[in-house]
């Protein structure tokens, strides 16, 4: 089976080197000055912006989402976050504001070098300060008087789902984590779509890695490209820019055209948002090449996990994987005709009310 990314790439690539350069199409000219939310807040929910510092010094932001009407009594909370590359204001938010709803105080936040965060260089990942980034959280929300600090849980999106699973396994603090459209970030960019890479291919994009390094060095700043870089059919690496075309081609990949559809249209867009505008610096596949997520998983023993994936997404294996290596109290809900995207905004298809009874069943 060709791995995906072959499929998709043809219609993400384009010519450019420097961090910021962009493809500003008409639909984006009309909306890069916004810094809006994608969705309605909910109206049971109070939200306002917050900092906090990760034990690496990097401030970073986030929204806070309270129920109006929370009463006296110390509430659980949960700490939100992801898709890879997105920002608060988009399905991490939706997530939040809509459990906050339900009787969780719930923080919404950028990773750190992204978004509102801080951090330089901007529009790097780290599988590590990322994984970080949550447990910092854990350090604001637990703090905060009208949260109860032994019933905090974490929910996360796409790429920050292993982030989160694999905080779990090194704070104790956490007790119970879902997913929703979980990826493995470490698997899926040092291994390919189905681990397709062969050894070559993997040597391959450590020497172009490796090689880009020593340009950004001459350069003086951080070229982006592909977190997964692909091989074309012939076994070629291809290189270059990761970013949605102004329009689809003819007969698009059903998952480029669903990426496309959340983070290039007024559904999703977000001038902040690393998918919607531009691409992650050249050489951030490097540390995922080198520190693989869930090495510990058994760490997280009798904490609760719950793992949402839709019937038709491309990434329900990394749930279904991920499923099979956990031994405690387990959850893996698949979602009838949903694909990887409808999971981030699409209320008939997101599971709230089985999210809001696992979290209440285990942050006792």
């Amino acid at each position: 089976m060709k791995k995906l990314s072959i499929l998709i790439t043809a219609s993400l690539m384009l010519l450019g080197q420097s961090y910021g350069q962009t493809l500003l199409t008409q639909n984006q000219k009309e909306m890069e000055d916004q810094e809006h939310y994608t969705f309605q807040l909910n109206d049971k929910v109070n939200r306002k912006e917050i900092t906090f510092k990760n034990r690496y010094g990097i401030m970073v932001s986030g929204d806070l989402y309270t129920p109006k009407n929370k009463g006296t009594e110390k509430l659980p909370a949960l700490v939100l976050s992801g898709p890879f590359g997105a920002v608060k204001e988009q399905s991490s938010g939706l997530y939040a504001s809509e459990l906050a709803s339900r009787g969780f105080v719930t923080l919404a936040f950028d990773p750190s070098f992204t978004g509102e965060s801080g951090g330089e260089v901007r529009g790097v990942a780290s599988p590590d300060i990322f994984t970080e980034d949550f447990s910092a959280a854990v350090d604001y929300i637990g703090l905060l008087p009208t949260v109860d600090r032994n019933r905090i849980g974490l929910m996360a999106i796409c790429g920050l789902s292993g982030m989160a699973l694999t905080a779990a396994t090194s704070d104790s603090r956490i007790k119970a984590v879902a997913t929703a459209s979980m990826y493995d970030m470490s698997r899926s960019i040092s291994r390919s779509y189905q681990d397709s890479y062969t050894q070559e291919q993997r040597q391959q994009v450590v020497d172009y890695l490796s090689q880009q390094r020593w340009k950004d060095a001459e350069n003086g700043n951080y070229a982006v490209g592909l977190h997964e870089v692909p091989f074309d059919e012939n076994g070629n690496m291809i290189k270059g820019i990761r970013i949605l075309p102004e329009t689809l081609p003819a007969n698009p990949d059903p998952v480029l055209a669903s990426f496309f559809d959340y983070y290039r249209t007024a559904r999703g867009f977000h001038s902040r948002s690393i998918n919607s505008t531009t691409a992650w610096t050249a050489t951030t596949p490097m540390s995922f090449f080198s520190f693989p997520m869930h090495a510990n998983i058994e760490m997280i023993g009798a904490r609760a996990v719950m793992l949402v994936a839709g019937e038709n997404a491309h990434s329900r294996y990394y749930s279904e994987d991920v499923y099979k290596m956990i031994s405690g109290p387990k959850e893996l809900v698949i979602i009838p005709g949903a694909d990887h995207v409808d999971l981030y905004d699409k209320k008939d298809k997101i599971p709230f009310d089985r999210l809001e009874t696992f979290f209440k069943d285990n942050l006792k």
